[in-house]
């Protein structure tokens, strides 16, 4: 016969359970959302320069960015707890969720990168578009306009330029926090090992990467005329 201590027991143990359990399928969701964002990023990027390019599709390139970029930073709010969590406690298991993460990120920072080269190459008019609206950064143009007495048309090119340089940072950043915790193996990976890719990175070689990639954004972010 089950005691009240066992069953508080018991209903504790399923009440953790059931947090747990929330905890995954919340994870799960954001994982997917990511991947079905970062994959709606890439694909808007293939129009740019092409007949489907126009104002509406650069300004629906700019939100679905930022969108991305938030929901990286929230799923890694409530994922690297977790994962810090277990590793205090000698707890050394593959995280899905933080594998699948991290290559998003990795694969997010190229189009990033390509989006920054592709606004530079084919730059897009958008006076007209944001001519009865705000822009991206409305607030500071009105302030510059009062201090300066005149009218200041905001340049979404470079204003795409710099939100991009920064994001990509961010991005860049939270790869360099993820890849600390990336497990060391993945043999069942490694047999695809033609192909880059898809291949596993050690930590070396991920490290490199995302030097490589810091030391390319610090070099966007330099003005013109240096």
């Amino acid at each position: 016969m089950l005691t009240t201590h066992h069953l508080h027991h018991l209903h504790h143990h399923r009440g953790s359970t059931a947090v747990e359990l929330d905890k995954v399928t919340n994870l799960n969701t954001l994982i997917v959302e990511i991947n079905s964002h970062v994959a709606l990023f890439r694909d808007m990027l293939i129009h740019v320069g092409q007949a489907k390019d126009c104002p509406e599709l650069r300004e629906k390139i700019r939100k679905l960015r930022r969108t991305c970029v938030e929901a990286f930073k929230h799923t890694a709010q409530i994922l690297m707890p977790q994962v810090k969590s277990a590793m205090a406690e000698g707890i050394l298991t593959d995280n899905p969720h933080l594998v699948l993460l991290f290559y998003m990120a990795q694969l997010f920072l190229r189009e990033l990168v390509k989006s920054y080269r592709l606004i530079q190459v084919v730059p897009m008019d958008m006076s007209g578009y944001y001519e009865n609206r705000a822009g991206p950064s409305n607030l500071g143009n009105v302030i510059s306009q009062i201090l300066l007495c005149k009218q200041i048309t905001p340049d979404f090119n470079e204003e795409e330029l710099c939100s991009i340089t920064k994001d990509s940072q961010d991005i860049a950043m939270l790869l360099s926090e993820l890849q600390e915790y990336m497990p060391q193996h993945e043999a069942y990976l490694e047999r695809n090992a033609a192909l880059d890719t898809n291949t596993p990175w050690p930590a070396k070689r991920r490290q490199n990467y995302i030097c490589k990639n810091m030391s390319l954004l610090c070099c966007m972010s330099r003005p013109n005329y240096l």
